[in-house]
């Protein structure tokens, strides 16, 4: 079976995150009583890191590489969190969600309180440094790149910020996430075009020889 070709990688990345913008939204109408909890909000609210985790993937492997060390450990970085907080989201949406608080609080309050707030934490870490990777590779739009930064400090603090803040920070990551995801996207289609006039080009160059 051949490899997909670049621009394919491109819009698999760019429609996964689109579709983890769409969760992040799903996720702050949720929590500001917006639309009701369900048992389908409840299960796909994980979903939104899985396909960020996708997103960001094929944003370093098309642009960030050029960021060298700091951008490859960045890029760990985050994806490595990202993987941490799917782990968080199952927990506090299909565990937490059925447990009476006093029990929820005990278990806050223990080794799994420690694992939460360490999963934060990287996650906040690990974001500003993948976006400050990026930045430096001057090909990424800043803005949605900053849009989702600021939105995952709010996101990483949740323990301690207001339930409006962190619905704000969902939101912007939401418009960051998807912005990056639109762009990506178009993008790919600028890639295709390469590809396919580079294919165009070899072939004359052979025919001439």
């Amino acid at each position: 079976m051949s490899q997909p070709m670049p621009s394919t990688l491109q819009r698999i990345a760019a429609v996964a995150g689109g579709g983890s913008a769409a969760i992040l939204l799903i996720n702050a109408a949720k929590r500001a009583e917006v639309i009701p909890t369900t048992a389908f909000t409840q299960l796909v609210a994980p979903l939104a890191q899985i396909l960020a985790l996708a997103l960001i993937t094929g944003l370093y492997l098309t642009f960030g590489r050029r960021a060298g060390t700091f951008g490859l450990v960045a890029f760990l970085l985050n994806a490595f969190s990202l993987a941490s907080l799917v782990g968080v989201e199952f927990v506090i949406n299909l565990v937490f969600a059925d447990l009476p608080d006093k029990t929820g609080d005990a278990l806050r309050a223990g080794t799994l309180g420690v694992a939460l707030t360490i999963a934060s934490v990287s996650f906040l870490v690990g974001t500003l440094a993948y976006v400050g990777a990026m930045l430096r590779s001057r090909e990424i739009p800043a803005t949605p790149l900053v849009l989702y930064a600021v939105g995952a400090v709010p996101v990483s603090l949740r323990a301690f910020v207001p339930e409006v803040a962190l619905d704000l920070g969902l939101v912007t990551m939401a418009v960051g996430v998807g912005w990056l995801a639109i762009w990506l996207f178009g993008r790919s289609s600028c890639i295709t075009h390469s590809e396919h006039d580079g294919i165009g080009v070899t072939t004359l160059v052979g025919a001439s020889s």
